[in-house]
């Protein structure tokens, strides 16, 4: 048995020899070094010599396979440096190559612009109040002076969630604007002392949806921040001033602005303010339909029907409300020309914010 040893050990070192590669080096450790190898199998046939042999040779089988695994590793260390020497001088490097860029994560820019606005507003003494995105019919149309078959709701075509309801009120929607913020604020404030509720200054941003056709100017959800004043004396020269002002510290203080006659259920008077259009300068352009102004947002006085409904007394309260679009803010200020770049999801429109 010792001879029988003395010849696997001899063999295996001498095969060893002969690997030049990592492959090779893998077949040559399972058949010396394996479980099946010839080293191994002599420790399975020790219980078969006699008690003077079996120390001899356990002595030495355990030398042969010590021997031959230190032989593995020195092998394969040197199969490891001669393949690392060869990359090193097989292959070409050009070290005047620029580096790759690191990408770093930023806020999408619909968010980046929903709040520098409400950044502007903070600034002018709104505070931020949020609402539910799912809301009934009641607070989304009717409570806003909108009841059913009213012609203003052909405006906002809805999505409808839940028509399960046998009330009109209590169908649910997906809110098409953030106007039921108003209701929900005026609800809440006027609660805390029904007799004498105190004035609200407030910004209500949120996301809204709209089932309409998607052009270069709406898509079917979009940020909206709608804003209201409440409180005694407020006058449309407070309205006007309030968003002129915002409108300079948006867009910079040469920004030009105008206010048109229009009708919401809920305000009254109301009117919309345009910007000049900043993609043009106010020649025309598709983004502005040829007119040379955009428009930004939507107000009025708030109609005391809407101000009763919240709890406030039209008789002794008054306030304005608009809502406006970030998302057409962001075309305006960065001189985009179609608002569907901004919820593409082309990386290559994205990384330029």
């Amino acid at each position: 048995m010792l001879e029988k040893l003395a010849q696997i050990e001899k063999e295996a070192l001498e095969s060893l020899a002969a690997v030049e590669d990592e492959a090779a080096l893998e077949s040559w450790r399972v058949a010396n070094i394996g479980r099946s190898s010839p080293v191994m199998n002599v420790f399975s046939q020790m219980g078969g010599l006699s008690k003077e042999e079996r120390p001899l040779v356990g002595q030495r089988a355990n030398q042969v396979k010590v021997a031959i695994e230190a032989a593995f590793a020195e092998k394969a260390a040197a199969i490891k440096d001669a393949a690392l020497q060869k990359s090193l001088t097989g292959e070409k490097l050009d070290v005047t190559l620029p580096g790759r860029a690191f990408h770093h994560g930023r806020l999408h820019p619909a968010t980046q612009n929903l709040r520098r606005v409400l950044a502007i507003l903070a600034e002018m003494g709104f505070q931020v109040y949020t609402s539910r995105d799912v809301e009934s019919d009641e607070y989304n149309f009717q409570l806003l002076n909108i009841p059913p078959h009213h012609p203003a709701r052909e405006m906002q075509d809805t999505f409808y969630i839940d028509t399960s309801a046998t009330d009109e009120a209590e169908k649910q929607v997906l809110r098409t604007h953030t106007s039921p913020g108003q209701i929900r604020a005026m609800r809440q404030f006027s609660a805390e002392n029904p007799d004498n509720p105190p004035p609200i200054r407030i910004a209500l941003p949120g996301m809204c949806y709209r089932f309409e056709q998607i052009t270069a100017r709406s898509e079917v959800q979009f940020y909206q921040v709608e804003g209201l004043v409440v409180g005694e004396n407020i006058t449309l020269g407070d309205l006007k001033g309030t968003l002129s002002e915002f409108a300079r510290r948006m867009f910079g203080r040469q920004a030009k602005t105008r206010f048109r006659a229009d009708h919401f259920p809920f305000t009254e008077p109301s009117a919309e303010m345009d910007v000049e259009c900043f993609v043009c300068g106010g020649s025309g352009c598709p983004v502005c339909k040829k007119s040379g102004w955009l428009e930004i947002l939507g107000c009025g006085m708030v109609h005391p029907t809407v101000l009763q409904n919240g709890g406030y007394d039209p008789a002794r309260y008054s306030g304005f409300a608009f809502g406006m679009g970030p998302e057409r803010q962001l075309m305006l200020r960065h001189k985009i020309n179609d608002i569907r770049y901004i919820w593409g999801n082309d990386i290559r429109f994205l990384e330029q914010f």
